[in-house]
């Protein structure tokens, strides 16, 4: 099982440690790129997969950087329509 096998099957059980970046890893080999609009965008990010012109926005979190449940919900939801997961 490859390591995005294991982050991807981590995502899935919702744990309560995910962090945001072990999301963007997961992410970027699903072909988004993390694209933050300027230095007024605050935490607001967004994941755009050029390719298909697909994006998932999210706030990025903080100070602590775990995803809150909903976001990973979220996030599974997407990539599920997508056909990716």
């Amino acid at each position: 099982m490859s390591r995005i096998d294991k982050l991807l099957k981590r995502l899935l059980t919702l744990p309560k440690d995910f962090t945001y970046d072990e999301l963007t890893r997961l992410l970027t080999y699903f072909g988004y790129k993390e694209s933050n609009r300027g230095k007024t965008s605050g935490s607001a990010v967004a994941f755009i997969n050029h390719d298909t012109g697909h994006i998932i926005r999210l706030h990025k979190p903080h100070p602590r950087p775990i995803l809150k449940k909903y976001q990973m919900e979220e996030v599974i939801e997407a990539l599920r329509e997508r056909g990716k997961i």
